[in-house]
């Protein structure tokens, strides 16, 4: 797949994820999926990840564009950097951009997977922390290489 493939990907899996919440939930409706381990509760967050920075949609909205764009300014040297990179940049990219369509929609992010032992979160936040993980995993390793061959 190409970088805009899997961003699409997963724009649209977050999208349809909460259309469908949005049809089928109320505000602060909770059902359990699995009772007392997952529940599907839906919460609007006025902030980021455990909801640090309440309020500060602006701000957001622009964190976001820029991660956006120094994506695409950067794309020729992360190109380098492997495929693992350059997947985790696209699933960043692709969830940053998911929860954005929120916030400049009703500066809130949707959020509704809760496993009542860790602030609830939705599909982008997923991705996102997938994408940073793959980032950072991948020059780890690419580190240790550079290690080992000197």
């Amino acid at each position: 797949m190409t970088n805009g493939v899997i961003i699409l990907a997963v724009i649209l899996l977050d999208r349809v994820t909460k259309w469908l919440l949005l049809r089928f939930f109320e505000e602060g409706e909770s059902v359990a999926v699995i009772p007392g381990i997952l529940h599907c509760t839906y919460i609007l967050n006025p902030g980021a990840a455990f909801g640090l920075l309440e309020y500060r949609r602006l701000f957001f909205i622009v964190i976001t564009l820029a991660a956006v764009a120094a994506v695409i300014l950067f794309r020729r040297h992360l190109a380098r950097e492997g495929r693992l990179t350059q997947v985790g940049v696209d699933f960043f990219v692709g969830g940053a951009v998911g929860n954005l369509i929120d916030r400049i929609e009703t500066g809130y992010v949707i959020d509704f997977i809760d496993f009542r032992i860790w602030p609830i979160f939705n599909v982008a936040d997923i991705f996102i922390c997938t994408g940073v993980g793959l980032i950072l995993w991948n020059m780890i390793r690419n580190e240790r290489k550079k290690k080992i061959s000197s």
